[in-house]
């Protein structure tokens, strides 16, 4: 097999671009970096439109890959060390229902923080759902902040109607919450939730904390309500 030699090769080309959210949008792809993410996606039912392997290390692979010199493959990465692999996939994302469980989050831009949370949704068996301005979750930040889990949670349209405002302060505790509210709603950690956000939720709550920290970070704090509710209802 021929191996991609040329810095100047199109497929190389395509994932320098896909670094940018602007060119993921518009072309309705991305890139995963590394096996454990390429086969997360394929095995979630994602759909691959290329995938390059280095011609030093190539791993094994369900699909056919095109081999690339290493260098080369190390420097369209986004990672500090350079992948094996690198697949693009259709940003399609195959039709799951939601579980009544899940995490509506409001301009949560840290792509960690929406990575970390996609995880939390895998573990509990929650949906999640991303407002406007959140960041990308198919981003390579929050891609490998998911582990994968991200191409196995299904993702539904933010809507704070009826759910449970999660706030820092200012609200019962977790523990007194209504049972029958499995929706949660977190904002980002600066801005927090605005009233026009509020003024749809059916109920606030907080987290009370014992020792000096102010707050938690919005991704432990989904995390905590996740297992809490979980909890409640005999699970976990």
């Amino acid at each position: 097999m021929a191996v991609i030699t040329s810095r100047d090769n199109p497929r190389l080309k395509h994932v320098r671009k896909l670094a940018s959210r602007r060119q993921r949008e518009k072309l309705g792809l991305f890139a995963c970096e590394g096996e454990d993410l390429v086969e997360a996606a394929l095995e979630g039912g994602w759909e691959l439109d290329f995938a390059l392997v280095d011609a030093a290390r190539a791993p094994e692979l369900p699909v056919r890959a095109e081999q690339v010199a290493s260098h080369l493959l190390a420097e369209v990465s986004t990672l500090g060390h350079a992948p094996r692999v690198i697949g693009v996939f259709r940003a399609t994302r195959p039709e799951r229902e939601l579980p009544e469980l899940g995490l509506e989050l409001w301009r949560v831009g840290d792509p960690g923080n929406v990575g970390t949370l996609a995880r939390a949704c895998d573990a509990f068996g929650a949906y999640l759902a991303l407002s406007p301005g959140c960041a990308d979750p198919l981003g390579p930040k929050a891609l490998r902040a998911s582990t994968g889990s991200i191409f196995r949670v299904p993702l539904g349209s933010f809507a704070a109607d009826g759910a449970v405002a999660l706030l820092a302060h200012g609200a019962p505790p977790l523990s007194e919450l209504d049972g029958s509210l499995s929706r949660f709603v977190l904002g980002s950690e600066r801005e927090g939730l605005p009233e026009e956000v509020l003024a749809t939720c059916a109920a606030s709550a907080t987290i009370p904390l014992d020792g000096p920290a102010e707050s938690l970070n919005v991704a432990m704090a989904g995390t905590i309500a996740l297992y809490d509710w979980r909890r409640s209802h005999g699970a976990g």
